[in-house]
Formats: structure tokens, sequence, C-alpha cells
């Protein structure tokens, strides 16, 4: 009979679709299912069971798998192997007995237990083949189309080659999470058993305790212990016992074996298994499991010492469930936790301060099942259990079936880490090669896209293969791999360079001598006891720096830049006591730094901070500093470096060469400087934001190019490093740059960061990647001159169209000259030179002319890097004219002798090379630095222009009402002192000019073309001027400066001294006597005297400030000296504590004010005042007339000698006085 007529009687279709849909189960089985079944492969099937046969062993299976009996699945129809590889490309399940009300409750639960996934959507297909062993003991499901590889949680010698109905799988493409990305289509994971469509004969597997000859004759653990001892050829044994552990596959020289070990509480027996045929029992055996195991025979296992080893035959085979005479039942392992236990063991380790020193543990071996909730890397084999313990599985071979969130796992011999890296949950579990990770059901979510930041090409696992680092540095270079590449990727780095920079920056942190160990021995890891492996001691360092990407550092700047601060915090001590206009001066202007280092001073983070950028030069024209730049964004950076003349000094940064260099720094300061303009009328009044009428911060960041270490260096770098004789393999990767690369990074180009990713794909060391061809730029003819720059000026927005083309509009644009010798002339080169070795004929011995180099627009983002006493090659790009390098002159008439210099206006595709001493001719190596005074030179000279190099001991910033740009902090008033502790006012008028940053106490600036003033009242300051420049050469403590002492002066020489050699001075002396004390209270808008209201008419203040102010007599035996005591120096002065200095002001709130002369007692009109008395009391008392220190400003206006009449008995006499000396204190120094 035709076989289909029969499976069409056998079935009886009620409608022409269940025998349409018949018919198709026929043909699919017949084209798909019964090739395979009478291929070469191992007979599966007699006769009987082909074609029609076998059609009506399907549908019959089928049918009693469906949740609705007496009817077929029409919706469901068969697929192929091949069409599911090809057409399915989303993740999906399908299981024939569901209803659709228990698929919606499936998928419920399963959306519940794992938030933010979406469960696996179902799909109405039927699966029927052949199961087969692959390779390396995989299964896979196979029909005449194809196979595709199948995982099963407890597979089963039954199934294997027998055509087989799948009623409950997943399916998970090849770009699902959780899929080999190298094995094309994806994998089948079996949830239910399959139903084999014909049973056979048990192979390799007994499921029962049964026996046979082998069983009866097997022996324990302890007596099979004893064959090791010796080897018999031929001997084989049969060995029954508690399984202790199952180790991973591993491939070793293409042989692939696996080993777990017996047990009978006792003693332990290692088993090797390295058939083929027997690998897939690694996800049969399970610990715990009673088994008894046959045809065993000992071997030797080189490598493992020469220990003997039980090794499984071909012949061999396990039988699960196993219970011997003398045996127990099955007892689950011990240490089986869950994330409810591993609660107490967090409390077993208390947590300590983060600035402890590093100390290492050790782990604890235990057991645990829980749920897979996050992939943290699927490549770096992280991954999150329960939502609060991290799993590393880096010490183990990839998993050929990466896990999923959903996946339920029962992990056994696994290491229980406590904070092993503060980047991670402090829970961690790794594995080694002794630990068995078991997957006891499959994941009901289909997962989230993979995340991009993840290295997903097993290049970590390979370094840490290679490397054998700790599970703390492997740990740290993970989380680091992952926010480079967020931070770096693609502009600046291509995403195979990721992981080598990460594993490269790793090891410098961490440092080179504590990373590398032992080569790790794998045989004794998986059968030593006691058990040694990397995991069983590990290092604890809570302090590791942390990573910080430009934009996070910026704008967690930002965000804490004004709720960190209090308004009162910014005001003196004496801040209640302040005027209107004092209070809103002093607000102006104020800093907050904070170190990259936590132990060094206030810092953002409790952990050292690390950043990772390119050097660039600022990219819009309103910087007038360096830049560090990654994926995500900017920052200023005010950058100084160790000078060539003086050994061990600092000076502004000059060296063009770290443009374009991708660089690491750990230890820079974070400035955040705050500008407020406001109008709060008193102290009072300072929790109201309504009198803020602006405010906004500037961000950047302060450090030494000393404290730079490369990653990948420019082209101008890497000559640099050869020519000064470094070795560059520590910090330098060798990669080159082309003359396009670096002249787009130069300009800040779009391309800028693609076209420097080259180098790490170029270079031969550890950022090496996939090759790109890169075109050289050797052919590219330029000419080029060596100057040297003898002044710069400073920065100002002038009104210049030179540069503007099309339809742009004239405007303000940033501009700066520089004065420079020519010390030769000008070169043709076919190549960019760059910052080679300067040759004979960029040098000749005549003259060197003087040339002015005008910078405009995008040309004056060179200001950085351009400083007086440094050479430089000035390179002209796409030319072979020598005239684009020669200046013009100034025209004039016949007759007429000119003094100004050729000018020279800099084109913006222009670049120059710095030339160290290094690269210069021998000649030219002792360059003379320019004439830089001091500030004690400043106030001794007669000199209208000058420059001179000063520490910043104080800034406040001056308002400007009148400006209309809406910027009123446009003034600034810098007080600078040298190392003498003198000390001189600068002016600086920012309207004209971008914004200079670094100008903070601490710091030391070089300011250029000052103009030195002398004011009406005799005191010298500098203001400054349109071609003024300030340039930060030294960074200091801004958190604490401190200036220098002033210098201790004796009141005799100080008053007699008419020149300005000393302003401020440190004076002791004794208190003669007090001469005025005043105490009032006054408006704090208008200053008048206020009584319970304000004395003024016209005003309507209700807020008061108290003031006072005392003038005393002080004697140091060279001559006396009268010193004007203000605000909270009076208090101290007075002797008095703050409670009765709180009273006095009390006291004073109903009569205004009061005046003391403790000389003209007798002209006190209410003598009988108690107020008046205790005060007068105060100024004579002991407690008063004491031994003082102070420092204190003198006068400018000294009053000159003048005559005075004496009397003595019937004489007069007549004498010059010369007047006292005039002080005003500045600070009262007390013990």
């Amino acid at each position: 009979m035709d076989p289909l007529q029969l499976l069409l009687d056998q079935f009886r279709p009620s409608g022409e679709a269940e025998s349409t849909w018949l018919k198709e189960v026929f043909s699919f089985i017949t084209q798909h299912v019964d090739p395979v079944l009478s291929g070469p492969a191992p007979p599966a099937a007699d006769d009987s069971l082909t074609g029609g046969g076998l059609s009506v062993c399907a549908v019959r299976k089928i049918q009693e798998n469906m949740c609705v009996a007496h009817s077929l699945p029409v919706s469901y129809r068969p697929v192929s192997v091949s069409e599911l590889l090809s057409r399915q490309h989303l993740a999906c399940v399908s299981n024939l007995s569901w209803t659709t009300n228990q698929q919606r409750a499936w998928v419920r639960e399963a959306e519940l237990s794992l938030p933010g996934h979406r469960a696996l959507p179902r799909v109405n297909l039927l699966l029927i083949g052949c199961l087969r062993e692959g390779r390396d003991g995989e299964w896979r499901l196979t029909d005449a189309s194809g196979s595709v590889r199948c995982e099963c949680l407890s597979p089963s010698p039954l199934w294997l080659n027998r055509p087989v109905f799948l009623p409950h799988w997943n399916y998970i493409p090849h770009n699902a999470p959780g899929q080999d990305q190298d094995e094309a289509g994806g994998h089948v994971e079996l949830i239910g058993s399959p139903v084999v469509l014909r049973p056979g004969p048990e192979q390799g597997l007994a499921a029962g305790p049964g026996g046979g000859a082998e069983l009866g004759g097997a022996v324990g653990v302890r007596e099979a212990a004893g064959l090791l001892l010796g080897r018999t050829r031929g001997q084989r044994v049969a060995v029954w016992g508690q399984v202790g552990s199952v180790c991973p596959v591993l491939v070793v020289s293409g042989t692939t074996f696996f080993c777990f070990s017996l047990t009978d509480g006792s003693h332990s027996l290692p088993v090797l298994v390295k058939d083929s045929s027997r690998l897939w029992w690694t996800r049969r055996v399970c610990v715990g499991q009673s088994v008894c195991v046959t045809a065993l025979r000992v071997c030797v296992l080189r490598g493992w010492r020469g220990n003997n080893i039980l090794c499984v035959t071909d012949q061999s085979e396990i039988h699960t469930n196993y219970t011997h005479a003398d045996s127990q039942p099955d007892t689950p392992p011990p240490l089986m936790t869950s994330h409810d236990e591993d609660d107490r063991c967090e409390e077993a380790e208390p947590e300590r301060d983060v600035q402890s020193a590093v100390r290492m543990k050790h782990s604890r071996v235990i057991s645990y099942q829980g749920t897979v909730t996050e992939v943290v890397s699927e490549g770096a084999g992280l991954y999150v259990i329960d939502r609060k313990v991290c799993l590393c599985l880096a010490y183990q071979p990839t998993l050929r079936r990466k896990l999923r969130a959903g996946d339920c796992v029962e992990l056994h011999h696994v290491h229980f880490l406590y904070r092993p890296c503060p980047d991670f949950p402090p829970s961690m579990l790794c594995a080694c090669l002794r630990s068995s990770l078991r997957v006891t059901a499959f994941s009901r979510a289909g997962g989230s896209a993979p995340d991009s930041g993840c290295p997903g090409d097993g290049a970590l696992p390979r370094l840490l293969l290679e490397r054998n680092t700790g599970v703390s540095e492997y740990l740290w270079a993970c989380r680091l791999s992952s926010q480079l590449s967020h931070s770096l990727v693609p502009s600046v780095l291509k995403q195979q360079c990721v992981c080598v920079l990460s594993w490269k920056l790793m090891e410098t942190v961490w440092g080179r001598g504590r990373v590398g160990r032992r080569r790790r021995d794998i045989y004794s890891e998986m059968l030593d006891e006691p058990h040694t492996c990397p995991l069983t001691q590990y290092r604890v360092d809570p302090a590791v720096h942390q990573y910080v990407s430009v934009s996070e550092l910026c704008q967690s700047l930002q965000s804490e830049c004004w709720s960190s601060v209090s308004l009162r915090s910014l005001l003196p001590p004496d801040g209640s006591n302040l005027t209107r206009s004092q209070i809103n001066t002093a607000l102006a202007w104020s800093c907050r730094t904070l170190s990259s280092d936590p132990q060094t001073g206030d810092s953002l983070r409790q952990r050292p901070l690390l950043v990772v950028g390119v050097l660039e030069l600022p990219s819009q024209t309103s910087e007038q500093t360096l830049q560090l730049r990654d994926g995500t964004g900017a920052v200023a950076c005010v950058v100084t470096e160790t000078s060539e003349e003086e050994e061990g000094g600092q000076r502004a940064a000059f060296n063009t060469a770290w443009i374009g260099c991708l660089v690491y720094i750990q230890q820079f300061t974070m400035v955040t400087e705050r500008f407020i303009q406001s109008d709060f009328p008193s102290y009072q009044h300072l929790d109201q934001d309504k009198f803020i009428t602006h405010k906004h911060c500037r961000v950047y960041l302060q450090f030494s190019a000393d404290h730079l270490h490369i990653l990948s260096p420019s082209v101008a770098m890497v000559t640099h490093l050869r020519q000064t004789g470094e070795e560059s393999g520590a910090d330098v990767t060798g990669g080159k740059q082309t003359d396009e690369e670096e002249e787009e990074e130069e300009e800040g180009g779009p391309a800028a960061g693609r076209k420097r990713r080259r180098k790490e794909e170029e270079t031969g060391s550890s950022l090496s990647a996939s090759s790109a061809t890169v075109t050289t730029g050797g052919s590219r003819p330029c000419v080029t001159m060596v100057i040297r720059v003898e002044q710069k000026e400073g920065v100002a927005w002038r009104n210049t169209g030179a540069e503007l083309k099309g339809k742009e509009e004239a405007g303000l644009t940033p501009c700066f000259s520089l004065r420079a010798a020519v010390i030769g002339p000008v070169v043709n080169w076919g190549r960019d030179p760059k910052n080679g070795p300067m040759t004979d004929r960029e040098t000749e011995t005549g003259k060197e002319d003087k040339v002015v180099l005008v910078f405009s627009g995008a040309s004056a983002r060179w200001f950085p890097l351009l400083q007086p006493g440094c050479f430089y090659r000035l390179v002209a790009a796409n030319t072979q004219d020598p005239s684009v390098l020669i200046g013009c002159g100034v025209s004039g008439r016949s007759g007429v002798e000119l003094h100004t210099n050729s000018t020279l206006r800099v084109r913006s595709d222009w670049r120059f090379h710095t030339l160290t001493s290094p690269l210069l001719l021998h000649t030219y190596r002792q360059a003379l630095s320019p004439t830089v005074l001091s500030v004690s030179g400043v106030l001794d000279c007669r000199s209208e222009l000058v420059c001179f190099q000063a520490l910043v001991s104080d800034r406040i910033g001056l308002n400007d009402s009148t400006s209309d740009s809406g910027d009123k902090h446009t003034g600034v008033r810098l007080t600078v002192c040298d190392q003498t502790g003198r000390s001189l006012l600068v002016y600086l008028d920012l309207s004209h000019t971008p914004y200079p940053p670094g100008l903070l106490p601490g710091n030391t600036l070089l300011l250029s073309a000052f103009q030195r003033r002398v004011s009406r009242t005799g005191s010298v300051y500098c203001s400054y001027l349109p071609v003024s420049s300030v340039t930060v050469v030294c960074l200091g403590d801004t958190s604490a400066a401190r200036p220098p002492p002033a210098p201790m002066m004796h009141l005799g020489v100080w008053a007699v001294s008419r020149e300005q050699r000393c302003i401020v001075g440190r004076v002791k002396g004794h208190v003669v006597c007090f001469l005025f004390l005043q105490l009032q209270w006054i408006c704090s808008l208008c200053g008048s005297q206020y009584i319970q209201s304000c004395s003024s008419s016209q005003c309507r203040s209700t807020s008061s400030v108290f003031q006072s102010k005392a003038k005393l007599v002080i004697d140091d035996g060279t001559g006396e000296a009268h010193v004007w005591f203000t605000g909270a120096l009076v208090r101290p002065l007075l002797g008095l504590a703050d409670s009765q200095w709180e009273g006095l002001q009390r006291a004073l709130r109903v009569r205004g004010h009061v005046s003391v002369n403790p000389h003209g007692q007798s002209l006190v009109s209410d003598s009988d005042d108690p107020l008046l008395h205790f005060l007068l009391c105060v100024c004579s008392s002991d407690a008063v007339c004491r031994q003082l220190s102070l420092t204190c400003r003198k006068h400018n206006k000294q009053r000159s000698e003048e005559m005075k009449r004496f009397s003595r008995g019937d004489r007069d006499f007549m004498t010059r006085m010369t007047p006292p000396l005039q002080l005003t204190c500045l600070h009262v120094h007390t013990g």
C-alpha cells in the first residue's frame, strides 16, 4: 500500500486542513529524515520504520504531546534545520503542549523574574531529526539539510543516533546574546526530553543501578586508590563513588579531555576522560551524584609530576544513580549556598576604610546555585547572579554556550572573594579549572542587545591566559575596557585596540612587577590536594585608581560647584560685619581646587582618579590653553613642564611634540572657578537667591607634563624621545603617524580622531590590531625656517577681517603677535622635517634678522606653546616658494631710517615644531633667556614696562558695572610676591582678551609687558595693557596657598626709609598706649550711623553691620609707630572672648556708637557711663599693653619732619621731630 495513503487511513483527517498537514509531515520526513537514517551513519531503524512507518510514529507522538487530544496541530509546521538557521533570525520558543493561557502565564512569569527583559516569542514549528555526536562531545540535531548544535540539560545515550521529535525547545540565533559569534546560524536548547521515535539498546550509560559482571566487581575509591601505585597491562577496573568535582573540557596540544573525581568522603580519586565518544559525559556527570564507571585503566598523566591516574577507555560506561550495598544514598554537595546565605559571607568580611593599605586575602571554596540576572561582559566572562553576586569565568575555557540572563546555574568548587575590585559588587564568585558550572534551566528571556562596550572577542581572557595575572587586576582591566569603549571609540581608537590598551594601563597602574605571576600549572590546579590555583589568594586594594571620562569629570565638577558650597563660607571670618559692597565684591569670584588623589587633599571621589585622552591645541579660538580630549568631550588644561635651562625648574609648556599624543594622567588638580553677580543688601540676605543676577563657572585641569604617561605618541614625540635618549618601549607603543594625521590633529579637524586611530593598528607593540593601508606623507613638499622667540604679546580681541571668507561677517577675532629672531634662511624640503635635528643649511653666520609673527583667528591657537627663549621650526606645507616665509617690511620715505621689523602673518595651516636642546646645533644650545625681574626688582626699578615673575598670594574679582557685554567679571586684582615676602598689586582688565585660567593663589606667573605705575599715595602697582601677556610657569598648592612670610622690619629703620623697598613687613614690639578706639553700628547700604534705624532720611534699610577701629602706639626699641586696627583684628587686640565681644555689640545697639580716647579722659562729657569706663579699663590694662607680633602695611603718605617747641623751666627749645611711622595691621600673630 502507498505509505502516504497508509498514513491518511491511520489518522483519518477530518478536513482538508488536517489532510494537507499530514501530507506535509509525510513529505518532510521522507525528504529530510529518511535520508539520514538510511545513510552511512550508524543504523538507526529497521526497514519497517522508514517512510510511512516513521511518519505514523511521528504523528502519533505529536498527538500524545498535544494539549488537546483527538486532533492534529495544523497550526504547527515541520521546519528543516537549514530553514531554521537561515530564516529564523530572532530567538524563539516552541512548545507543542501549551494552551494560550499557559503560554501567557509563562510569559508573565518570565518577564516578572527578569525586569527589563522580554520573554522569548512563541513560534509554531516542529523539529524532527536525528541526534548525532559532534566534535568535542557536542550533540547535533541532523537532517538531510544540515545540522544544528543542541544543548541538553541532562543528555542520555538513549537519544544518540535515534530519530527524535522535539516537543519543547528554544532557538537562539547567532546574533542573539549568549551565542558564539564564530558559529553560523545558532543553537537549539532542549527544554524537555526529546521524544524518541524508535527506542534502541543503551549505549555507554545506564540510568539505573543494574548490573552485569562489571558492576558486580566494582570497587570503592579507597581500594581503587591502591591500584594507582602500580600499572598492570590490560587491567580494567570498575570504580564506584560519589562525584566530588567536574573540571571543564580543555584542549591541550590538539587533545580534548576533561577530568572528574570520585570520592568516598575520606579519599579522592581523579578520572581522566579523553575518548571523543565519552566527552559528552561532562554534561551528564553532576557533583554529589553516585556513579559507577567501568573499564577504567591506569595511565600516566605527563605534566602532573608523573602521577598515575585512572583513564576512561572506549569500552567504559558510566552508570548514574548507582547504589552499592555499602554506599549511602546521594547527598547534596556541601556548602551549597544561595544568595541569602551569601549575605552572611559578606558580614564575615568587615569593610575597611578606603585609605587602608593593600592586603592579601585567601578565598573560600564553596558551592552556589542561583539565576543569572545580568550579562556584564560576555567576552570577558563576567555575569551577575541573583542581582548581587558577580561571577567571573575568565579563568576557565570559554563556554561554547554563553550564559544568558535568566539561566539557572549550579556552581561547585568556586572561589568566594570579598571586594577584590571596588568597581564590582563586593561578593565575587570565580571559577578555576576545578570548578564546575552546570546550567539547570535555560533562560526564558530573549535577552537585550549586547553592550557595545563589552569586549566580545575574548581578548581579555586571552591576555589573562598569557600573563597569568591576579583576579583583582583582571577585573579592573575589564571595567576599564568597558569605560574606554564608550569614551574613546570610535573617535580616538578602534574597538580592537581597547582591550590591549586597558591591559597596558592595568600593568602600568598596578605595577608591572606585581602583576605577573609564575606560570599556571593546569594539572595541579585540577588534581592536586590541597587545591591551589591563581584564585586561592587575591589582593584587595580599595584605593586603586578610578577611571573617569572627560565629560563625566566636567559634569561632576560643574554639578558640585554650587551644591558643595555655602555663600557664607566664601566670606572672610568677619563676614557678618561687611557692608553691602564688601559682601558682593567678596562673592564675585571664588575658587575650588580638588586633587586627583584623596591622600594629597580634597578630591572628587574616594579613590584616585585616572584620565585618558589626546592632548590637542584649543579647538575654540576663545581658549588660551591646551586641552585634553576623548570621545565624550574636552577640558582645558594648564600645563607646565621642566625647563631645559634650570635643572628641576618649571616653566610653561613649550614642546609641540605633545600635540596628538594619547596619554593618561594620574596626578592633576581639578579647578572650578565660580563667578557671581549679586546685589545682596547684607549678610542676613545670603540665603535668598533672588539677589543673584547671574552666576557661572569655569572648569579646567592643572598638571605638569612630567606626570603624563604616553600610551601612543605622535611622530614628533617619537623623534623627541629618540633624540633625548629616553626609552619609549615602556610608555610608547611605537605607532607611526603620517603628516596628514599630524596636521589634522593640530588643526582639530573632524577627521582628526579617525586619522589618529591608525597608529594603534600599525604598531607592532601591544596596541597592534588589524592593519590598514596608510598613505605616507613623505612626498608633501614644504618650506621651513628656524626661529627663536624673544617676546610674546598677549591674546586680545581685535576687529580684523583678513581671514574671513565668503559671507562671514566681520567681528572680533583673537589675535596676538610675537617677536622672533630668524636663525637661518628659508629651506626647501621634499617632506615635512617636523622636529628633526637642526641641519647646517638651516643656519648661517650672518646677522640674525628679526621678524614679527602675527597670529589671528585659527592660528592664534598656537599661543599656549610658543614661549620666549625657545626655538621652533616654522613649517609652511604644500609649497616650495620661500617667499611665503619672508616677512614684509614697512615702506618709508627716502632718507628716513626705519627701526621696525618685518611682519609675517601666520596662516592657519602652518605648523610649529619645538626644537629642544638635543635637536639644536651646538652653537645655539646656550640660548639666553629673556630678562625677568622679581617683585623686588619691579618695586626698585624705574622702567615703565616690566616683565617679572611672581607668586600669586591673593586674588579679588572686580565687577565692571559699565560693561556692555553682560559679563561684569572683567577686572581682576592680584596680590603677588616673591621669595623675600615683598608684595605688589597687579590689576588686569580682561574685557578685551579671552579669559586666562590658572590665575590662582599658589601659582607662579610670568607677567610680560605690564605697565609699572605709581599711585597718588606713592605705592607701586602694575596694570594690564593690550600687549600684556600672563603665563602660568609653575603650579603650586592652590588649595592652601601661603605666601612667603613678610620680612622682619625695625621701626626706626622703616620710618626713615623713603624707598619702595618694603610695603609689607613684620614687626615685634610692646604696646605703649591706646590712642583711639571706635565702635559703631552703621547701615549696610549707605554707611550712615544706625541707631534703631538708619539715620539717613533717604535710606530705608533695616540691616546694619558692626564696625570697629582702633589706633595704638607700639615701640620696638628702635622707634615708635602708630598702628591702625580694623574689623576682626580689634577683638584679639583687646583680649576679649567671643561672648564678651557679642555682649559689647548688643550693648551698643541702643546708643549706636562709642568713641574712646584714653589720653583724653577729662574731655569725655559723660564720665559716669559704665560702658565707657569698661572700655577705658580694658585699653589701659596689662592684657592690652603687652608684647605683640604683627604683619603691617606701611602707609605711603608719611608726614614730613616738623618743628616742635619744648619748654624746660624758663627756656624754650625748638627741634625737628620725625613723625611716627603710620602702619595698618594686616595680621596679629599669636603664640
